[in-house]
């Protein structure tokens, strides 16, 4: 525990353990974005061309937030009878070994076999991702106990910066060399940061706590918060099949000025994410609104986004990359405080502090994306699709604010009753001294 105390003692000064906790989350936020990222620019055309039609590609890309989803629930229950460290190494070799294999896809008869394998190695690169950020912020909560927030939105720079990247090399790399060298030059990168987290990555242990994961899922607070992560997420999931193949048809850009559409997104959210970070852990109070009002503007921004029909606004490439840069910031309004939220609340239901809980919070703090968003596509179009995705970012929001309305109501009535039964106390004790 040499890194908490550190962090209680001396809040302004990080230890070396502590700074190589940092390099260590940095380095698998960026590398895994990066793999993550590289797919949007050209990868739903090549599909196309082997026969793979707008709904399985979307399911492509949804499989991996589903598997994502469920690796991490398990790994968060189990990070301490694997090891965290285990855990995050062994997650980003895998996750650099089949990027590389993705890389060779291309190879694979067109068809049923090209869909399974494409489904097998995302299914392999979700699970292994999973095990690597359910590790990394058990990891950083452990080492950073009381400032949650601002590490964990300092280090969505990272993210953001993977997520930034990723497209225009991708697309530059596909324009350039062909299918395989993007994916290749990629899980050559993540591989050789293996190494080094192997060696700077300090060790933790820490025993099996009582709780179960179900009595942390069915906390109201936390079920609520949750269902605030899957809609956010699914908004991103969405982008991942349809923008591109929406761009390219609609404004006939190239697949490297089609990355540069992504850059939007992924910057304001990488220069937003820090800040609500800081503002998080400074005034905990404004978590909750920084949650429901960043929901609510994500769900004007996909109301824009096409624009949906029934606004009458015409589409064009400057009002997109707008919409995008606006829907960055929300997103780091309503992600970044969403994890401490979960952890006081679980802390204040009686979960231990150690790094069991966090790996149970870590585990519901997973991605998950909809296999809807290319079925959507596919058959209504973009525009309606996107203001459909919207709609769920907007009745998780309402829900979000109807839930701390009802408990902040709740709360002053017992604060009432306290002070009246606390009175009634008082006169009581002062009444045989009257008489």
């Amino acid at each position: 525990d040499g890194p908490v105390a550190s962090a209680r003692e001396t809040p302004r000064r990080l230890s070396r353990e502590q700074l190589y906790v940092l390099i260590s989350a940095a380095s698998v936020n960026l590398g895994s974005m990066l793999c993550y990222s590289i797919l949007g620019p050209f990868f739903p055309k090549e599909a196309e061309k082997k026969g793979a039609s707008n709904t399985i590609i979307g399911m492509i890309f949804g499989c991996y937030a589903l598997f994502e989803l469920l690796a991490s629930l398990v790994f968060g229950n189990y990070i301490v009878h694997i090891g965290a460290k285990f855990m995050f190494v062994a997650g980003m070799f895998v996750s650099g070994g089949v990027t590389i294999l993705f890389g060779i896809l291309d190879q694979v008869p067109e068809g049923p076999i090209f869909i399974a394998m494409c489904f097998l190695v995302r299914v392999m690169d979700a699970i292994s991702f999973a095990a690597a950020m359910t590790a990394s912020s058990s990891i950083l909560a452990k080492a950073f106990p009381n400032n949650v927030a601002t590490v964990l939105g300092s280090l969505e720079i990272f993210s953001g910066l993977g997520l930034i990247l990723g497209p225009p090399v991708g697309g530059f790399l596909y324009q350039s060399f062909g299918y395989e060298v993007p994916f290749i030059f990629l899980g050559c990168v993540v591989l050789m940061m293996v190494p080094l987290n192997m060696y700077i990555l300090p060790n933790y242990e820490s025993d099996p706590g009582q709780h179960s994961f179900w009595k942390l899922i069915t906390l109201p607070k936390v079920g609520l918060l949750v269902f605030i992560i899957n809609s956010l997420s699914s908004c991103f999931g969405f982008l991942d099949p349809t923008l591109s193949l929406f761009v390219l048809e609609k404004f006939n850009l190239p697949a490297g000025y089609v990355g540069l559409v992504f850059l939007g997104l992924a910057l304001s959210y990488a220069i937003s994410s820090p800040l609500f970070g800081l503002l998080s852990d400074k005034k905990p109070h404004v978590r909750k609104w920084l949650l429901v009002f960043g929901n609510l503007i994500t769900a004007g921004c996909y109301m824009l986004l096409g624009p949906v029909p029934i606004l009458h606004i015409q589409s064009q490439l400057w009002l997109l990359v707008l919409i995008l840069v606006v829907h960055g910031i929300s997103a780091g309004m309503s992600i970044i405080p969403t994890f401490p939220e979960i952890l006081s609340c679980a802390y204040e239901n009686g979960f231990e502090e150690g790094l069991y809980t966090l790996g149970l919070v870590s585990g519901l703090f997973a991605f998950i994306g909809p296999t809807l968003g290319g079925f959507l596509y596919e058959k209504i179009g973009f525009e309606w699709a996107a203001a459909i995705q919207g709609l769920w970012a907007l009745i998780s929001g309402l829900a979000m604010g109807l839930f701390y309305v009802l408990e902040h109501s709740r709360r002053r009535r017992r604060s009432e009753s306290q002070n009246i039964l606390s009175t009634e106390e008082e006169k009581t004790a002062l009444l045989p001294n009257e008489l």
